[in-house]
Order: C-alpha cells, then sequence, then structure tokens
C-alpha cells in the first residue's frame, strides 16, 4: 500500500514539474500531458527553424567578401581584411590598390594558408591630398570585390 501511494506521489510530483516546465495552467493529468505535447511540437519547430536561419547563414557568409576593417593611425592607417578561405590573388589586388592610393605599405603581416589574413600599416606619401579611413575601407573593399569577379570568371 505504501508503495503504491509513494508511486502516485511521485507521478503527480513529475507531473507538476511538466506542468511548470511547460507553463500549463492545466489542473488535471491528461491535460498537462496534452500542454507538454505541445509543447515539445512547439520547440521542435523552433529548432528546425533555427537550423534553416543557421544552413542560410553558412551558405551567405560562404558567398560573403572577404572582411575589411581599417583604422585611422597618427600616421596613415591599420588595415585589416579577413577571409576563412584560402584567396589566391588577393594579396596582389590589394597592394596594387594601395599603390594606386598612394598608401606605403610601412609594416604587414599576411597569412595565406587556409584562410586569408592581411594586416598592414600604410602611410600616406608626403605630397599626396589627405584620405580618410573611409575612403581606404571603399577602395580595398573595391579591389576585393573587382577580385571576386575576376577569380569568377577565370573559373
Amino acid at each position: 500500500m505504501v508503495s503504491r501511494e509513494h508511486k502516485r506521489a511521485v507521478l503527480h510530483e513529475k507531473l507538476q514539474i511538466l506542468r511548470s516546465i511547460t507553463n500549463s495552467h492545466a489542473l488535471n493529468n491528461t491535460s498537462i500531458i496534452v500542454d507538454a505535447s505541445k509543447y515539445i511540437e512547439e520547440l521542435k519547430r523552433k529548432v528546425e527553424r533555427l537550423n534553416q536561419e543557421v544552413t542560410t547563414a553558412q551558405t551567405s557568409s560562404d558567398q560573403q567578401n572577404p572582411m575589411v576593417t581599417v583604422e585611422t593611425l597618427e600616421k596613415g592607417f591599420l588595415v585589416n581584411v579577413f577571409s576563412d578561405k584560402s584567396c589566391p590573388g588577393l594579396l596582389v589586388s590589394i597592394l596594387e590598390t594601395f599603390e594606386e592610393m598612394g598608401l606605403t605599405v610601412l609594416e604587414a603581416r599576411v597569412s595565406c594558408t587556409d584562410s586569408f589574413q592581411f594586416q598592414a600599416v600604410g602611410g600616406e606619401d608626403e605630397d599626396q591630398d589627405e584620405i580618410d579611413a573611409q575612403a581606404v575601407k571603399q577602395t580595398v573593399a573595391q579591389a576585393i570585390k573587382n577580385w571576386g569577379e575576376n577569380s569568377e570568371q577565370q573559373q
């Protein structure tokens, strides 16, 4: 007899926990279970939607151009370019852009193995009009875009 009452009490306690987890306002056991079932179905839909969003984000990031950031330094700019994939020929395009803008590479670090990472400090030539960071970023981004279009045409 004690074990039957104990089992009933344990079942009641577990149903109350289920009720609170699923935010159910039901009072009888059957309704609590029905609400829990609906809650589980809702969670499944959320998981499917999130998985689709992750897949979409991964697909779009695979197609994105490399990221570009430019910071203004006392005399020049710190330019960072990053892509999670290798980008053959991109370094040449960026350096040509530096030259066209009249920026001298004072210091640079580059990695082109599995990903593409470029960090450079570029200084302005003395006899040139002043360039702002936004212009540098736009010009480097345009060089990357042109590089991307050229590399797609070659494939």
